[in-house]
């Protein structure tokens, strides 16, 4: 079995060769519902990439990658007309007590 940082090289690696970079033209056709979760789910990664165990492989991703992955979030939103229901939903969350 691989270690933790033994996959994360691996990992790396993967991420690394040769076409990993070049774009793909997605097609999607999603309910808003999902389009809301996955934004949602794009930004609880992003907030958890340094995060020791909870982040994982994603402690080992550059920055870059990250700020990527936000812009894919916010497109799906803007595109499914999820952006304004998608920040009040966060700051109603941010409000409530821990």
């Amino acid at each position: 079995m691989l270690s933790q940082k033994e996959f994360a090289v691996l990992y790396e690696t993967v991420l690394a060769s040769p076409g990993m970079t070049d774009s793909v033209k997605l097609v999607l056709h999603l309910p808003r519902k999902q389009v809301l979760i996955l934004s949602k789910i794009i930004e609880v990664g992003i907030a958890a990439k340094g995060d020791g165990e909870k982040g994982g492989l994603l402690a080992s991703v550059e920055g870059q990658l990250f700020d990527e992955l936000a812009g894919v979030k916010d497109e799906l939103l803007q595109k499914a007309g999820l952006k304004e229901m998608s920040e009040r939903i966060n700051s109603l969350i941010s409000k409530q007590p821990l």
